[in-house]
């Protein structure tokens, strides 16, 4: 019987949703989706230059399942760019310190330690919620 799924520690909401080879029109390219702890696993690894024991603590997960999270992770992008494909950022299974809000009108993301109502930068209510808050 395999363990539970435990949620992963994100402390840094991508700025951005994707990426796409130059060039090419949205509609015409496959996508390859990017999970929020996969990049958060390329975060720490390769920008923060942490250890996978120290991502692994910060991550809250063991260094075993820290270790195949960032496998995946640079397996997806180096598909995406052989096969030249866009990167998808989203989904997974994981915990945030706060909660993260992106606008669905003019696309700012929110990040705030209460939960909000309305887009901070255009007051817009039509907002989706990215966060999964550590209870």
């Amino acid at each position: 019987m395999p363990n539970r799924i435990r949620s992963r520690r994100i402390r840094m909401l991508p700025r951005m949703e994707g990426f796409k080879p130059f060039g090419i029109p949205m509609r015409d390219l496959d996508s390859i989706d990017l999970l929020y702890e996969e990049f958060e696993a390329l975060r720490l690894a390769d920008y923060e230059d942490l250890t996978q024991e120290e991502a692994a603590k910060k991550m809250n997960i063991s260094r075993p399942t820290f270790t195949r999270l960032y496998a995946k992770a640079r397996k997806n992008i180096a598909k995406a760019f052989v096969e030249g494909k866009a990167i998808i950022i989203r989904g997974g299974t994981y915990q945030t310190e706060d909660y993260w809000y992106r606008c669905d009108d003019c696309h700012e993301t929110t990040v705030s330690d209460l939960p909000v109502d309305h887009c901070s930068g255009c007051e817009s209510e039509n907002i989706t919620s990215m966060s999964s808050k550590k209870k």
